[in-house]
């Protein structure tokens, strides 16, 4: 099969397009026909490495993926071959009782797939090797790009919004980086949820597309202050929530821009993890800080009749071939890229 891996951590260089054997499931596990991918900013990480965090080599990134079913294992009763899936992004025991419990993110077996696991196991080949459990039905109306497109994002969004900020109607939300792949889908979640949002973005086009998603104000952050920007739009008060995913570059001023009892919640760090907080701002605001990260089978499912009712649709900006990896990942770090990439495998 054809695949895009690397065998040692780098630039975009290492990344190799070639042939590999095609995986073969084992007990409780699936074989799909990859049809597409989606890129999320850990195929970044993983390709570059991460302190503390192995990445199995030789390495197959993409942690989201729709394609169609051609292998079950053993033991496998859920899905037969034939079925168009989307595959949920985390791997889990299933059998602990946090997996019971229906919180697999505290299972201590738990991996995000195509970011985690290997070697060799991720989204960005011809086939594809997972577990039957992580497999949901593929809606009818979705094309393959567009289902490849949601998962990962859209459960991130889900699980920071809905389960961990307890995000309410008319409530006003400032969204950081809300032109990429989870920005977007952040921005078109609370818009549906009845609430503000105001999103900070660094161009016009970017901009453009985050009011033609329902933003409800601009913050233009290569030419306004941001924290000055949100008091005055709220006219002192300060946002209810903070959306975050930037980490050392935005999380000072997320604290800053946020009403005095206000929750900021982030699920990564694209730009440094290494933030600070002045305590005394803490307690004196009573501030509520949230980490979050992707989501539950469940939590997936929930965001799901939102994208099956047309409230929330996918923003693919472009779409890729398995050899185009690299320069997408460039300008991904770059933030040259808008809403979500999609990946077409042949």
């Amino acid at each position: 099969m054809k695949a895009v891996y690397f065998t040692q951590h780098g630039g975009p260089e290492v990344l190799i397009y070639g042939a590999l054997p095609e995986p073969q499931a084992q007990r409780g596990e699936v074989v799909i026909r990859v049809r597409a991918s989606s890129m999320n900013y850990n195929d970044i990480w993983a390709r570059q490495g991460m302190p503390r965090l192995p990445v199995p080599l030789p390495h197959i990134s993409g942690t989201d993926a729709a394609g169609v079913v051609v292998e079950v294992g053993e033991g496998v009763h859920n899905v037969k071959v034939g079925d168009e899936v989307m595959a949920h992004v985390l791997q889990s025991c299933r059998v602990c009782p946090a997996c019971l419990a229906g919180e697999e993110l505290f299972c201590r077996a738990m991996q995000v797939w195509g970011f985690q696991t290997g070697p060799l196991i991720g989204g960005y080949a011809q086939y594809a090797r997972l577990q039957a459990s992580q497999c949901i039905p593929k809606p009818a109306h979705l094309s393959w790009t567009d289902a490849a497109a949601i998962p990962g994002a859209l459960v991130s969004v889900w699980r920071m919004m809905v389960t961990r900020a307890k995000v309410q109607p008319g409530e006003c939300v400032l969204v950081f980086g809300a032109s990429g792949g989870t920005g977007t889908f952040a921005v078109q979640l609370l818009r549906a949820m009845g609430c503000q949002v105001v999103a900070v973005v660094s161009s016009e086009r970017k901009a453009e597309l985050c009011l033609s998603l329902g933003a409800t104000h601009i913050v233009r952050n290569d030419r306004q202050d941001v924290v000055r920007e949100v008091l005055r739009l709220t006219d002192r008060r300060g946002v209810d929530v903070v959306f975050d995913h930037g980490g050392i570059t935005t999380w000072s001023q997320g604290i800053a821009c946020l009403r005095w009892g206000g929750r900021i919640v982030i699920c990564g760090a694209t730009e440094g993890f290494d933030a600070q907080v002045d305590l005394r701002v803490l307690w004196n605001k009573q501030l509520s800080l949230l980490g979050s990260h992707v989501g539950t089978h469940s939590e997936l499912l929930a965001s799901m009749a939102m994208v099956n009712s047309g409230l929330i649709k996918p923003c693919v900006t472009e779409v890729i071939g398995l050899r185009d990896l690299g320069d997408a990942q460039v300008r991904m770090q770059n933030r040259q890229t808008l809403g979500k990439i999609a990946v077409e495998i042949e």
